[in-house]
């Protein structure tokens, strides 16, 4: 099924309320996430593939110059990215569900690398999602870390899934290097708010992400 392009994907045993997990991911990732998602839960749950137009721009909190020699910057439009989703993508995937009688019980974001930061970001700045997740989420983001120390979690949010692969921080990009530093401080941080499960996984950034990011969306599911 396709609501505001987005891939919508149900497993529903007549339940009358169920999650619906939104994703920012590459569309042809939403059929194989289902798949690795239903083989780790029983869980009934709604899987909402996002598309998403420019991952460094759409999903970056504020402007960065690059990164690496020779890469784009990212433009900082997370904003509008989340603003689209509540404004456009809720409203409607919840409208079109509904006639078929499907109800959520709550919203979760997801997402891995910069996807994964937008959903811990979007855990600051909207009151829409009860839960996140950010598998290998790109926390060595400039200013992050300084961002979720002076801003408020949103009431809303109540579990976060971090995760990170152990090769991560083996790089000699100085900026990335410090990913799990940041990201295990972060989660430790969070944690006196919420409840935060932080977990490794073997190998670097781009080892099984799909794996990663069904695994952490199936944590939140069954807890």
């Amino acid at each position: 099924m396709q609501i505001e392009k987005c891939e919508i994907y149900t497993r529903n045993n007549h339940k009358e309320k169920i999650p619906f997990i939104f994703l920012n991911s590459d569309r042809k990732e939403g059929k194989i996430l289902f798949e690795e998602i239903a083989s780790l839960t029983q869980k009934d749950f709604v899987l909402i593939a996002i598309p998403v137009n420019d991952w460094n721009d759409d999903l970056s909190p504020w402007y960065c110059k690059p990164v690496f020699k020779g890469t784009k910057p990212f433009a900082g439009k997370a904003d509008e990215h989340l603003s689209y989703i509540e404004t456009k993508i809720l409203p409607s995937v919840e409208e079109a569900l509904l006639k078929m009688d499907i109800r959520s019980s709550y919203h979760a974001l997801a997402g891995y690398s910069l996807a994964g930061l937008f959903a811990l970001y979007a855990a600051f700045t909207s009151d829409r999602f009860k839960k996140i997740v950010s598998a290998s989420g790109s926390l060595w983001y400039p200013d992050f870390h300084e961002f979720t120390r002076s801003h408020p979690l949103s009431r809303q949010v109540d579990q976060i899934y971090l995760s990170l692969g152990d090769q991560e921080s083996h790089t000699k990009n100085k900026l990335m290097a410090a990913v799990e530093d940041k990201t295990r401080t972060i989660a430790s941080e969070l944690n006196e708010t919420c409840h935060v499960f932080f977990e490794m996984n073997e190998g670097n950034h781009f080892k099984d992400p799909e794996f990663r990011t069904a695994k952490g969306i199936a944590y939140i599911l069954n807890n």
